[in-house]
């Protein structure tokens, strides 16, 4: 059983995965060649996500996509959705200018015991006393989490880089630092809504 369980959910979540992929251009192909064709769809978006690759590494290419993004961000449909998923997805890409810029650390799901989270933004409530909003992602997927906003002094700011976290998260902690450092998040230099971190939030 030890070994069988492990694999067969290996095959599972391994075929799920291929018939997800697989199905996002097999219709076309289906509908193409008249007949279906197992794995045509996955070796199609492959191809294209490569070839995407290619153009965007370019002059001409990046023209085009700034473009087309700006395009889909004039659009009152889907101009909410896209710019919301592209912010998302730059997050977790590590980018220094719109990736998660501090790992935190909150009391949850009771006092004693932690979890960590993304420090997305800063902001006030009704009284004017700074909130902290945290991105708090699941294990093994991060892209499933969800989002706490919380007061200043329930956060915690830790040493953390960014990219640690994410292998915490990803490996379901079993890639975790030997050592966590956590302190209070209590600068009050940030407490205006609407203003970036203090410089020692973007360290």
């Amino acid at each position: 059983m030890l070994f069988l369980v492990p694999l067969i959910l290996t095959y599972w979540v391994l075929r799920m995965a291929f018939d997800f992929l697989d199905g996002l251009l097999s219709p076309a192909f289906d509908l193409w060649f008249n007949r279906e064709i197992p794995g045509v769809g996955l070796v199609a978006l492959i191809m294209v996500v490569y070839v995407a690759g290619i153009v965007a590494t370019s002059v001409f290419g990046l023209r085009l996509i700034l473009r087309l993004q700006q395009f889909l961000l004039s659009v009152p449909v889907i101009r909410p959705i896209y710019s919301a998923t592209k912010r998302l997805v730059e997050s977790f890409s590590g980018s220094p200018v719109t990736g998660f810029k501090r790992v935190v650390a909150i009391e949850y799901p009771r006092p004693g015991l932690w979890t960590i989270g993304f420090l997305t933004s800063l902001t006030n409530d009704e009284e004017d006393r700074p909130m902290a909003v945290v991105y708090i992602p699941t294990a093994p997927l991060p892209n499933s989490g969800w989002v706490a906003v919380l007061s200043v002094e329930d956060v915690y700011d830790t040493d953390m880089t960014v990219q640690a976290a994410m292998q915490m998260v990803l490996s379901g902690g079993i890639v975790t630092p030997g050592r966590i450092t956590k302190r209070l998040l209590t600068d009050t230099a940030m407490v205006t809504a609407g203003e970036a971190p203090s410089p020692a939030l973007r360290q």
